[in-house]
């Protein structure tokens, strides 16, 4: 049997190195998406623990613990889990980070509840208020930034507003309507709930250039002038 030519190896190195390298998700991603997923269920506990008002889907969540006396946490992978089910007809495509929305936030959310103290004294509750949604920015521009799949609410309002409506007026419509559910079984709506809907969207809009990190792109094929060099 003759050895290879230069020519027919040269070939077969170029079309190996025309195959696109898929991103792949590294330590530091990985790293960066489940510690956005913790700070997110913590600044959920801030937002609860405050007493001044939750994040709209948390008074969801505790409305429906006092109903049945599961924990929010439970009631927060339950729900993520079921919204999980509405992106079949939405046709959206979950990621790694979506699935472990579902359930990272939820344990943080109780161990976070464990760990911190319920209080009435209004300078800590306003603390906490603040606390709470800024951990919120932070969190949502290192979960989004590692780009490895939007939350299941996200995908939520994003599939909404591939219906036709804008996504200011699909997220005001789920959260509303999330909050007013949630209050009506006995969750905290207040304070707090506005001032999260207010600030978050442009709190994160700060944090998510720190966060994003740069998809991984495919090897470029060497050019002719290259390959006579």
């Amino acid at each position: 049997m003759s050895a290879p030519s230069r020519s027919s190896v040269r070939a077969l190195v170029d079309r190996v190195m025309i195959t696109p390298v898929l991103p792949r998700p590294r330590l530091r991603r990985l790293a960066q998406l489940y510690l956005g997923l913790y700070l997110y269920g913590l600044s959920g506990a801030l937002l609860i623990r405050s007493d001044l008002g939750a994040m709209p889907w948390d008074v969801l969540s505790q409305g429906l613990s006092n109903q049945t006396g599961l924990s929010i946490g439970t009631w927060s992978v339950i729900i993520g889990a079921l919204i999980m089910l509405l992106w079949i007809p939405l046709r959206q495509k979950p990621g790694l980070g979506t699935l472990s929305n579902v359930i990272v936030i939820g344990v943080s959310v109780d161990l976070s509840l464990w760990l911190i103290p319920t209080t009435d004294f209004l300078p800590l509750q306003i603390l906490l208020l603040i606390s709470g949604v800024l951990v919120c920015a932070i969190a949502t521009g290192c979960y989004i930034g590692v780009g490895l799949g939007p939350g299941p609410r996200d995908g939520l309002m994003t599939g909404l507003a591939s219906l036709g409506l804008s996504i200011r007026l699909a997220r005001t419509i789920i959260e509303v309507t999330v909050a007013l559910l949630g209050f009506l079984m006995g969750g905290t709506v207040g304070l707090g709930t506005l001032v999260f809907m207010i600030a978050i969207g442009p709190l994160a809009q700060i944090f998510l250039p720190m966060m994003r990190m740069a998809e991984a792109t495919p090897r470029v094929p060497p050019t002719q002038t290259d390959s006579k060099a």
